[in-house]
């Protein structure tokens, strides 16, 4: 019997690699619609773990607790980000002669972009990837495995709480990251020596209390998408500790990109290619 030529093999190959992405794929969206359907569960028979898991999402363990754990890390990353954000917008506004509208950036990019990316990004890189690397560590010494023997429904009691417990703690960070947004950009119209009556008199104009309400959702779909792709990774991981390594460092990539998307996808599903907003009167 004759080899197969090299054509049928990459063929071959390349098909194969195609099934396997296919079969990731759909072994994801069964675990995702698993953990769903188990946080009425988790709710009900797991209330214990799930608020440790909150009480160390939110303020952490240990010696991060001197510092407020996630809470600080959010509110740093926000404050730094958006004085970044505002010394450009200001630079940038100042040379064609309309600084005055800094108060504008303030209230439509924090509320509607930075405020969002960035809580969500910190979910990503801070809890979520404490998720994985808590629950990879778990598979790898086969405490997963010891659950099931003892009755115990690891998908609800591990990524089932888990995910409830990043939704309950991203509405807080999500509220540090949009105030400490708005200090930043306030303290760097105070730097510029901008008068404070005209940055607050465009800051109210275009603050509209109703996109804090679409914001807070937007944060609270990608953060639900961010712990179940971080408890995926983490339930699955293999390969002992470089594997759970690898497990994270996946995790957070993919996170963070398919996070990105649903905040793409919500915001024009809410504000439209319009933004709803008018910089004149006529």
């Amino acid at each position: 019997m004759s080899a197969p030529s090299p054509l049928y093999a990459r063929t071959w190959r390349a098909i194969r690699r195609v099934g396997d992405g296919w079969n990731r794929l759909g072994e994801q969206t069964q675990f995702y619609a698993k953990t769903i359907g188990s946080t009425g569960d988790a709710l009900v028979n797991y209330r214990v773990e799930l608020l440790r898991a909150i009480a160390q999402m939110s303020l952490g363990t240990g010696a991060l607790i001197l510092i407020g754990g996630s809470v600080v890390i959010v509110g740093l990353l926000a404050l730094i980000g958006a004085t970044i954000t505002g010394q450009q917008g200001f630079a940038t506004l100042q040379g064609v002669g309309i600084e005055a509208l800094l108060g504008f950036l303030g209230s439509y990019l924090n509320v509607r972009i930075v405020a969002p990316l960035q809580a969500t990004v910190a979910l990503s890189a801070t809890i979520g990837a404490g998720a994985t690397a808590q629950l990879g560590a778990m598979r790898i010494n086969e405490e997963i495995d010891a659950l099931e023997v003892i009755g115990v429904r690891s998908v609800a009691y591990l990524a089932s709480s888990r995910v409830l417990a990043g939704v309950v703690v991203v509405i807080p960070l999500y509220c540090v990251a949009v105030l400490m947004a708005f200090l930043g950009i306030r303290m760097v119209a105070s730097f510029e020596s901008l008068s404070s009556g005209v940055y607050d008199h465009y800051f109210r104009t275009f603050l509209n209390p109703a996109e804090l309400v679409w914001s807070l959702l937007i944060v609270i779909m990608t953060g639900t998408v961010v712990m179940l792709i971080h408890t995926y990774y983490g339930y699955n991981a293999t390969g002992g500790p470089a594997g759970v390594g690898e497990a994270v460092g996946r995790a957070v990539r993919a996170s963070l990109i398919v996070a990105i998307f649903v905040i793409m996808l919500a915001t024009f599903a809410i504000y439209g290619h319009g933004g709803n907003f008018h910089l004149s009167g006529g």
